[in-house]
């Protein structure tokens, strides 16, 4: 029978890391369809950010209470993987406490009972956690977890995982404590081990129970444990939970200029410079040149680290809850903005994947036969996500960057979509347009038929002072 537990955890170890490959393999295509950005090679600031951010949670503490319920996950999800460990060894060479044995007799042997016993109470902390995140997701009225967008299938997962958790703390508890039983009767394989915090108190739960009924209570927590964990590696590239290895590398790579700093446009700054007379030659230009296309239609036309951080969102909303064009009604969430980029880019990323080439741009049907980003047209853009209503409510103050807990920028996508909308589409609300026409005209704001620096050739003709 061991025998076979060991072909068996072997056979699923190997078919787990076959799926989590393809799965994440699947994340980091989904990515790399947006285009490439140069990043700022400075690994010290960005190491910092990341060491504070992601890994020292920082930014999380601006809301103290579930910051502390988070912490006592995050903290027990980190230390949980000593023990996991084991359990990989012991399924692999058929063993029991592989890590004990080693270390059993040594100088450091106090060490292996310090990090159980951490573990157990980690874990304790975790449950209590993660009642309180399931309570507050469920039966609470908390505004920034009731909104539109995590209906459906977001409020689904943020439940799947919760209640996951509390199968693998459970399993951890009624392996541990089965096991602590075995070893009170003296069962040979289980070998003995110094009281763990937790699970010496549950042990006598189990007394008076047969050997073989505690060895079933053992490995039924063994197992349930494992499958939960290797279910979780498989099921989370689908899951916004992804944030909990995606926000190392989001922080890691976002940018270290200002909030409030705009990327600039090269070609429109040139062609302001042209209308002002500021660029030498501009008359003798060609005229007949093709206009590039500013902003953002697609994924296509974001950065890589835009849809980065779209996988790395855990939709905790904390930007639309500060966001003052969401707060007065209107329609703009920031945090839907950074779900929908997600979406797109994984219809887009199974479309290439399925090879469907009735989506190849027409252009190009005769000449390709496998669609790719280069040559993907579906006819959707991500306009169809995301309303130009919601586009023109935001208001540039930089809240939602603020706010978010992992350095995630909503406000780039919504910038390069509107300015894809203003400047490609000459698009926009009403309100805008006359301003924008006045600007190219005249140089002004104001709609006036004079040139903007007509008082300063009237200026120039009236006599000096003194003639």
């Amino acid at each position: 029978m061991p025998y076979l537990e060991q072909i068996a955890f072997i056979i699923l170890l190997a078919v787990t890391g076959f799926f989590a490959f393809r799965g994440y393999k699947r994340v980091y295509d989904n990515i790399q369809l947006g285009k490439d950005e140069d990043i700022t090679p400075d690994f010290a600031a960005r190491f910092k950010n990341m060491t504070l951010v992601a890994f020292g949670q920082k930014k999380m503490f601006k809301r103290v209470i579930p910051a502390f319920l988070h912490l006592m996950l995050y903290v027990a999800f980190l230390v949980t993987q000593l023990e996991l460990l084991e359990i990989i060894a012991d399924g692999v060479t058929g063993d029991h406490r592989a890590l004990w044995k080693l270390l059993d007799g040594t100088a450091i042997a106090g060490l292996y009972n310090g990090i159980i016993s951490t573990i157990e109470i980690l874990s304790v902390l975790a449950l209590v956690a993660t009642v309180i995140f399931l309570i507050r997701r469920n039966a609470l009225y908390i505004p920034r977890l009731r909104k539109p967008e995590l209906k459906g299938w977001p409020h689904l997962d943020a439940n799947l995982i919760l209640y996951g958790e509390i199968v693998l703390v459970v399993c951890i508890m009624l392996m541990n404590s089965a096991d602590a039983a075995l070893q009170d009767i003296g069962v040979e394989k289980y070998v003995a081990t110094p009281p763990f915090a937790v699970s010496s108190l549950l042990a006598p739960l189990w007394s008076g129970m047969s050997e073989s009924s505690l060895v079933a209570l053992e490995r039924v927590g063994w197992w349930g444990h494992i499958i939960m964990v290797f279910g979780f590696l498989v099921y989370l590239p689908y899951s916004k939970h992804l944030h909990i290895l995606f926000a190392f590398p989001n922080t890691y790579f976002a940018k270290l200029t200002p909030n409030g700093e705009m990327d600039n446009m090269p070609d429109v700054m040139h062609e302001v410079k042209s209308m002002m007379g500021l660029v030498e030659g501009a008359e003798d230009m060609p005229m007949d040149e093709e206009i590039p296309e500013f902003g953002a239609n697609d994924v296509f036309d974001l950065s890589w680290r835009d849809v980065l951080g779209a996988y790395a969102c855990t939709h905790c909303g904390r930007c639309t809850a500060v966001c003052p064009a969401n707060l007065t009604g209107k329609k703009l969430s920031p945090r839907k903005v950074v779900m929908n980029v997600r979406q797109r880019a994984e219809e887009i990323g199974e479309n290439i994947r399925a090879n469907k080439t009735e989506y190849i741009r027409e252009d190009r049907k005769e000449t390709d036969t496998r669609l790719t980003k280069e040559n993907y047209d579906d006819g959707k853009s991500l306009f169809d996500y995301i309303t130009s209503e919601e586009l023109h409510a935001c208001t540039t103050c930089n809240a939602c960057v603020e706010a978010c807990p992992v350095l995630i920028n909503p406000l780039d996508p919504i910038l390069k979509m509107r300015r894809y909308e203003i400047l490609t589409q000459s698009a926009g609300p009403a309100d805008w347009m006359p301003m924008f026409t006045s600007i190219e005209n005249s140089g002004s704001v104001w709609q006036i038929p004079d040139s903007r620096a007509k008082w300063t050739e009237q200026l120039a003709s009236e006599p000096e002072s003194g003639e």
